[in-house]
């Protein structure tokens, strides 16, 4: 009895390697992944990282079509779908501040959304939009969206 357990296992773990090798390119290097922690993000340059999150900041400075202000409030938009677009929204510091997060057939797990220095953990509908109060930002302060997995975020920067 114990024999056949001890092949079984054996032909189980043969199996889990083949796959593996057979998937590894998707498993390291899935191009399509937003995810910080991701493997291809820990095995690629960090300069080059750093130089895309800036590029990030050029391109939002220069197209902050996600902000705006009206009657003294500043609404920040972010869409939730397979990820959080803009990643990175940059807002006028000392303005009272609220998020609009907006789903449209959402049904990963960005629907899930976790803001931890505001103590809030929401599921979002799949269809729809959800208005959250940020209060006011001081410059330099910043707040960060993350999914229910800690797979997708967004930030919200003060300046």
């Amino acid at each position: 009895m114990r024999k056949n357990f001890f092949i079984f296992i054996i032909f189980c773990c043969l199996i889990i390697i083949l796959l593996f090798l057979f998937f590894r390119d998707n498993f390291l290097y899935n191009s399509n992944s937003d995810s910080p922690i991701a493997a291809k993000e820990i095995l690629t340059n960090p300069q080059t990282n750093l130089q895309n999150n800036n590029q990030n900041i050029r391109d939002n400075l220069n197209n902050p079509n996600n902000v705006e202000i009206k009657e003294g409030v500043q609404y920040v938009t972010v869409l939730a779908k397979g990820g959080y677009f803009p990643k990175i929204s940059l807002i006028k510091a000392d303005l009272p501040t609220k998020l609009i997060i907006k789903t449209e057939n959402t049904y990963d797990c960005t629907a899930s959304l976790i803001i931890r220095s505001l103590d809030l953990q929401k599921v979002l509908s799949a269809n729809g939009q959800e208005i959250i109060d940020l209060g006011i930002l001081k410059s330099g302060n910043s707040i960060q969206g993350v999914c229910g997995m800690g797979m997708f975020y967004f930030k919200i920067q003060a300046i």
